[in-house]
């Protein structure tokens, strides 16, 4: 296996916040793929699916690309970045209205061979 190899995904504008999923996110960092894998499938945020979703195309990225084995696999970083917020508004009281924040976020997940 090649040194140093890392193998990327990540996914833009996820419906759910930053601090959500980090949240998620803690849990699975420095895990095996395989353990990760395990733990993201019990963890009842919906985050989560978000999570799943981006580490088997990480895998996948890996297997198709690089042909490497999708279980000897760790991860190496995780994280949970900020992305545009949508803006709307929701009438409140006597005629006013109030600002509703909707919150998106940009997950990027890194992989690489494990020691063996």
């Amino acid at each position: 296996m090649p040194v140093g190899l890392e193998v990327r995904a990540q996914a833009k504008y996820v419906r759910t916040s930053a601090r959500k999923a980090r949240l998620v996110c803690d849990h699975i960092r420095g895990k095996d793929v395989v353990e990760a894998r395990a733990i993201l499938a019990f963890t009842p945020r919906r985050a989560a699916e978000a999570w799943i979703k981006l580490l088997e195309s990480a895998v996948a990225n890996a297997e198709h690309n690089h042909e490497l084995v999708g279980e000897d696999l760790k991860i190496l970083s995780v994280h949970a970045d900020e992305g545009p917020t949508l803006k709307r508004f929701r009438p409140r009281a006597m005629g006013r209205a109030t600002r509703i924040r909707k919150r998106t976020s940009h997950l990027t997940i890194t992989l690489t061979p494990k020691e063996s």
